[in-house]
């Protein structure tokens, strides 16, 4: 962004260089406080459904917010700040990449285990079709995979044994009663009765397969 303010210097002036900068910062931290707000909510979510304890559903008297999950993901923030800014952008995209086929093929599974399941909206393709429309951004982001280098793949790797982990223990922490949780609401679509894309009270879960 230095570059781009100091070209707009050139053309406008000082006033435009210095106009340019402020602008760049105010967009990164309003693009900084959204994510934050979004890993946070998430967290909120997953306690909500029981698959955190429910500390982390605790939220502000005053405005609401969910403070714990907001403390816990500003304390993960600072962690990786510490990191080279190239592995954790590289690292980041694996993650999604990893994340987006996952979600490509819970779509494609739903179409094929459960076609006549009640939805509010339903692609109009057949299951092939679904395949070719899946296939073509899956191969870019297999390619982003394949071309990170060892310290995005340890450091992915890593991450995902935590999760897995980190289900683990909350199991075991469910089951022995050792933490708190809230109430789970079943997202089987086989088990939820009636409108079956209400899995969170107040939050309506869509299923576009």
């Amino acid at each position: 962004m230095g570059r781009w303010a100091t070209r707009r210097g050139i053309i406008g002036g000082p006033w435009l260089k210095y106009w340019t900068g402020a602008g760049a910062v105010i967009s990164s931290i309003g693009m900084f406080e959204a994510q934050m707000s979004s890993g946070a909510f998430q967290l909120l979510g997953m306690a909500d459904l029981g698959l955190l304890p429910a500390v982390f559903s605790r939220r502000a008297a005053r405005t609401g917010t969910p403070w714990v999950a907001i403390a816990v993901s500003t304390i993960v923030t600072i962690v990786v700040s510490f990191l080279c800014f190239d592995d954790v952008v590289a690292t980041a995209n694996f993650l999604y990449s990893l994340g987006t086929l996952l979600e490509f093929a819970s779509f494609l599974w739903l179409r094929a285990k459960h076609p006549a399941m009640k939805r509010p909206y339903r692609v109009p393709l057949p299951l092939p079709a679904l395949v070719a429309m899946c296939a073509v951004p899956s191969a870019f982001l297999a390619y982003v995979c394949v071309v990170a280098g060892w310290k995005v793949f340890a450091l992915a790797g890593g991450l995902t044994m935590l999760g897995v982990g980190w289900h683990g223990v909350m199991r075991v922490c469910k089951a022995n009663k050792v933490l708190r949780f809230n109430n789970t609401v079943s997202a089987d679509p086989q088990q939820d009765p009636g409108d079956d894309y209400h899995l969170v009270p107040g939050v309506r879960n869509y299923r576009l397969a």
